[in-house]
C-alpha cells in the first residue's frame, strides 16, 4: 500500500464509519472497509479501550501486536456509554454516519434506546451491521460468540487434525477473520442498495453461521450422502494424492487436481507405469487406495531435494510448494512483491511493521492512511466535527470522554 497522497482516492472514500466493535471480528470489518479508503472512527471505553489491547505479550511500547493487527486506517475516540451523556453523544453522532458497526450483546443499543424505530426516524440511511455470536434468533442467540468455541461447535474441529487423532483448531481466528470480511460484504452490499431505495437497513453476521458456512464442500457431502465428514489430517477427502510429503530436506504441499497431472508426476518421479494401473488411473481409484498411493508417492519425493523438486514440478504444472515457517513465509520475494509487508509510522513506536491487504484495486487502489490508534487518541479531533469546543470540554470534565 502506498502513501495516501501518492493514490488516488479509495473505491470507499467519501463513506463514514463509525466502529464500535471490539476483538477482532468487527474491527477487522473495519480496517477492511479503511483500508478501500472509507473514514472509519473507532469508538473505545476511555478506562480499558479495546479488550486486545491486553491481549500480550508481544507488546511494542504498550501497544499488543494483536491490537496493532486489525485496527489500522482508523481514527480511535473514546466514549463512556454506561453515562446518559455517553448515549445521548453516540445520538449525536449516529446520523453523521453511513455505517454503525457494532458487536454488543444482543439488544444492547435497543436497551440504550437505539432500536430500528430509532434509526428510521432519526438516521434512516444508515447502514447499520451487527456482528453477533449466535444470531438474534434461535435457541442460542442469548450466547455471546468466540472463535474458539464457534470452531468447535460448528464441526470445523472435527475435520482438522491427524486422521488418529483429536480434533484441532486452525492456528488463527478463523471464524472471526471469515465474519469480519462477511461483514464488509454485506455493509457494501447494502450501500450499494441505498442507492435504490435511499434507505439504510439492519444487517446481520453471526459467527455461528459463518462457522456453519466455512464447512463448505466437506459439509455439502454430507448433506448429499449423509456420511459423517472426517479428518484426513493434510489430506483431502475428495482428491488423492494430495497431502503434505517429505522431500530429502524439508516438508512440501503437493496437490494432484485431476488425472492428467498424476500421471505427469508419475511419470517425473520414474514411474510411468503408475496411470496404467487401474488401482491407480482415476481419482475415484486412487481415493479407494489413497495410503497405497499416497505411500508410493512418498517414497520417491523423499529422494529429492525441494529446492530441485519444487521446481521441476511447477515447471510441469504440478501445483506444488513448500511448507514455509510463519517466518520463512514474510520473508519470501513474493511477499514482498505484493507489498503484504507494509509500514507506518505510529507516534509512540516508531516504524511500524504490519500485514498487508490482499484487497488489490488497480483504479481506486488501497491505501495506508492511519496506523492503528492509541486509546482516544483522535477524540478532539474528531468530536470537533461535531460538537462546538464547549461542549467538548464538558464532555471532557464529566469523563465521559477520554
Amino acid at each position: 500500500m502506498s502513501e495516501a497522497h501518492h493514490i488516488p482516492e479509495g473505491a470507499l472514500a467519501g463513506f463514514k464509519v463509525l466502529d464500535l466493535s471490539r476483538i477482532l471480528a468487527g474491527p477487522w470489518c473495519g480496517m477492511l472497509l479503511g483500508d478501500m479508503g472509507a473514514e472509519v472512527v473507532k469508538v473505545e471505553s476511555p478506562t480499558s479501550g479495546d479488550d486486545t489491547r491486553a491481549w500480550g505479550p508481544p507488546f511494542l511500547e504498550g501497544e499488543s501486536s494483536y491490537y496493532l493487527g486489525c485496527n489500522r486506517n482508523k481514527r480511535g475516540i473514546t466514549i463512556d456509554f454506561s453515562q446518559a451523556e455517553g448515549k445521548a453523544l453516540l445520538a449525536k453522532l449516529i446520523p453523521h454516519f453511513d455505517v454503525v458497526l457494532e458487536n454488543f450483546k444482543n439488544g444492547t443499543l435497543e436497551k440504550w434506546g437505539f432500536d430500528q424505530a430509532w434509526f428510521k426516524e432519526h438516521a434512516p440511511k444508515v447502514v447499520r451491521c451487527s456482528i453477533t455470536g449466535y444470531g438474534t434468533q434461535g435457541p442460542l442467540s442469548h450466547l455471546p460468540g468466540y472463535d474458539f468455541i464457534l470452531q468447535a461447535e460448528s464441526g470445523l474441529m472435527s475435520i482438522c487434525g491427524e486422521e488418529d487423532g483429536v480434533p484441532s483448531k486452525y492456528g488463527v481466528a478463523i471464524v472471526d477473520l471469515a465474519t469480519g470480511m462477511m461483514a464488509a460484504n454485506v455493509i457494501q452490499g447494502a450501500l450499494l442498495a441505498r442507492y435504490r431505495t435511499g434507505l439504510g437497513q439492519h444487517v446481520e453476521v453471526a459467527l455461528y453461521d459463518t462457522s456453519i458456512a466455512l464447512l463448505a464442500n466437506v459439509g455439502s457431502s454430507h448433506l448429499a450422502t449423509g456420511k459423517e465428514a472426517r479428518r484426513f489430517g493434510n489430506g483431502h477427502p475428495t482428491i488423492v494424492p494430495y497431502t503434505t510429503f517429505d522431500a530429502a530436506d524439508k516438508m512440501i504441499a503437493l496437490a494432484i487436481g485431476n488425472d492428467g497431472q498424476f500421471a505427469k508426476l508419475a511419470e517425473i518421479l520414474g514411474h510411468p507405469e503408475w496411470p496404467k494401473n487401474e488401482k491407480f488411473r482415476t481419482n475415484t481409484a486412487r481415493i479407494a487406495n489413497r495410503i497405497e498411493v499416497d505411500g508410493m508417492v512418498a517414497v520417491e519425493l523423499k529422494k529429492i531435494q525441494s529446492t530441485d523438486l519444487i521446481p521441476l514440478l511447477r515447471k510441469n504444472g504440478i501445483p506444488v510448494g513448500p511448507v514455509n515457517t510463519v517466518a520463512e513465509a514474510l520473508a519470501t520475494e513474493h511477499t514482498l512483491a505484493r507489498q503484504m509487508i507494509v509500514k507506518a509510522q505510529h507516534p509512540s513506536i516508531g516504524e511500524l511493521k504490519g500485514l498487508g491487504t490482499p484487497l488489490k484495486m488497480h483504479e481506486t487502489p488501497t491505501s495506508l492512511r492511519y496506523p492503528p490508534p492509541r486509546l482516544g487518541e483522535h477524540t478532539q479531533e474528531v468530536l470537533s466535527e461535531y460538537l462546538d469546543q464547549q461542549a467538548i470540554a464538558e464532555l471532557m470534565s464529566k469523563k465521559v470522554i477520554a
